[in-house]
Formats: C-alpha cells, structure tokens, sequence
C-alpha cells in the first residue's frame, strides 16, 4: 500500500475518532450539565428548575444553536455570529451578518452568564431568555424565518425527531421545546474562571499594574461594570452620539420615552479582549480608543449618562493600568470549554 493511500486512511481514522461518541473528550455526562453557579454572582434570574438541564436537552440546543436550519436559506446559525473563541461575540464584522448577504444594524454582543439578565438585546426588547432567539430568528436582516416554518423543518428531520423525542420525551416538535433546548445550551455558558475571579478566591495574585488597574477600574469605571458580572444590566447614554448612517435611537425604540433615546445596554466587560469591536454599533476597534473615548470627556447626544463625570480626565497611566486590568478579565476556562464545540467540525 502506497504511503499516499496510507495517510489518507490515517485521516479518515482520526476524523472518525474525533466524532465518534466514544472520544471522552467530546462525550457528554451528566456531571457537564450541571450549571456553574458562583456565590459571588448572586441567584440567577432564570429559574433553572422551569428548565432542568439534561444531558440529551443540551445536546439538542447545541444542536440547534450551529444549524443554519433555523434561517430561511439554510445559510445562518447562531453560531454564525456567536463565535465560541470570542465568548460568543463576533469580530469578523462591526455589525452582524445574516441572509442573502444583508447587515444587520448593531454590533453582535457577547453571549455569557446570560441566566443573570433580566432583560435582553442592546434595547432590552426580549425580557426572558428563552424567548431572546425569537429576535434573531425572525429578523429579516439575520435569519429571516418564520417560526412555523422552522418547526415544520425539524419535524422533517429524522435526527431531530429522534433528539426531541431523548429531550423531552414527545413526538411533537414544539416552539416551546425548541427554544427550551437553546436555553439548556445557553445556561450553562458562564464565565467565571478568569484570573480576575482566581484572585477574588485567593487563588492567584496581581501584578503591581495589575492591582493599580483593579483600583483606577473601580474609581472610573465601576458605577456602571460592577463587579463581578461587571455590568449593572442597565441602560445608560453613553456619549458617543447617534451614528447618522444607522439611526439607531436604542431603547426609546421599545419604550417610546423620550428620555431613554439613545439609551443602551451597558455589556459585562467579561473577556472583553475577545468580543471587539466595541459599543452597540461597533465603532471603536480598540479598547484603547474606548478609553480615550470616556477619557476626553466629549460626548455627544441629548442627557450623557451623569455617570460618565467619573471617567473624565483619565490620566495615560490609568488608561494603561486599566488595560492591563481589564485582560485579567479573560477566561481561558470558557472560551475552551468542550462542551460549547459546534459538533459538525469537531
């Protein structure tokens, strides 16, 4: 047999050990569903007991979240833009990408400890998570289905019949078991092992820098990224002005008060590093050029947040003392973690 012949077969062998449910490094237990819940985070707002987490559920939402089955053209998953390695943001673009080419109008925001919100998107229009994949779903810039449409799909699929049937123990494919299957993947996203979090647990130490970014951190920039989740969950102006091209006014869209125009989500700063660009619509690439943002003090819009007095007149040395900070907040744990592996590559 030629050496050609050889590796070829060679491939095929590792290929089909990789995907094989006999590789524990990719088989899932039960002990991998159990969701990660730090005491320092507080209760999570989703009430994990209306959605048990089962090793055959989180196999169907990840499922699920890497099938480009869920839009009209069989072109777009969550995964498409919710990229593993950048906690489940997007970098290859500043505002997300969906069918037939389209753009949508914001930036892709980072997916992580999501069973702490209350609220969700950078307008805080879906206020449960297991109804949050609805909006992108039904986006005619993102996925651009119907929910009809995409149960009438996975009714006609052999595989997932059989996955729904392990899941929740029904022939009927359902919306409502659906979009509980992605939140069983969803919940158990939680980013928690950083270094940041190993030196709160007395487990590792800071460098002088380090500890001087904690410090300057907690005076400039903790009014609205409180620890530990490093986001208040509210919606604030952050002075950067309404970009004339997209027109986005943010959450005055969903409450029609005048006083939230412009008003977004403020993002965890969890892994921060990973999911540039930055703001909600993806106009700053570094998070240098964030800081010099803040630190100018020139802000744009009607009613800049009043917390954004405390950033003003930042100093070079803070702003390079905060960089150092925030990359502590990097959890290598997460963004390697097995289980969120889409399994059509693995």
């Amino acid at each position: 047999m030629s050496p050609r012949i050889l590796a070829a077969l060679l491939v095929v062998s590792l290929i089909a050990y990789a995907t094989s449910e006999e590789n524990p490094t990719m088989r899932i237990e039960a002990r991998d569903v159990v969701p990660t819940l730090p005491k320092r985070f507080g209760k999570p707002v989703y009430d994990l007991r209306s959605s048990r987490i089962s090793v055959d559920g989180f196999l169907l939402g990840r499922e699920l979240f890497y099938d480009q089955i869920l839009s009209r053209d069989s072109s777009t998953s969550c995964g498409s833009c919710h990229q593993h390695f950048a906690a489940f943001g997007h970098v290859d673009h500043t505002l997300s990408h969906g069918i037939d080419g389209r753009i949508g109008k914001r930036n892709v925001p980072a997916i992580q400890n999501e069973i702490w919100s209350s609220t969700f998107m950078w307008d805080g229009g879906v206020t449960h998570m297991d109804l949050q994949p609805i909006a992108p779903i039904t986006d005619t810039s993102e996925m651009g289905e119907t929910l009809d449409r995409v149960i009438k799909k996975l009714s006609a699929s052999t595989k997932y019949r059989r996955m729904f049937r392990s899941a929740f123990r029904t022939e009927t494919i359902t919306t409502y078991h659906m979009l509980k299957a992605l939140s069983q993947f969803i919940a158990l996203m939680v980013s928690a092992d950083a270094r940041y979090d190993r030196m709160m647990e007395h487990r590792d130490v800071y460098t002088d820098q380090e500890q001087r970014g904690l410090l300057a951190f907690r005076a400039r920039c903790a009014a609205c990224h409180r620890e530990p989740l490093f986001t208040d969950g509210s919606y604030r102006n952050n002075g950067i002005g309404m970009d004339t091209a997209l027109r986005d006014v943010g959450r005055f869209a969903i409450t029609a008060d005048p006083a939230d125009s412009l008003k977004f989500k403020v993002p965890s700063l969890r892994n921060v590093d990973r999911t540039y660009p930055y703001m909600h619509d993806g106009r700053f690439r570094t998070l240098r050029a964030v800081l010099d943002h803040y630190g100018r003090g020139t802000f744009f819009g009607r009613s800049p947040d009043p917390a954004l007095k405390s950033t003003v007149g930042m100093k070079e040395h803070e702003k390079k003392d905060i960089l150092a900070f925030l990359l502590t907040l990097t959890d290598s744990t997460f963004l390697h973690d097995r289980r969120f592996v889409d399994p059509n590559i693995r």
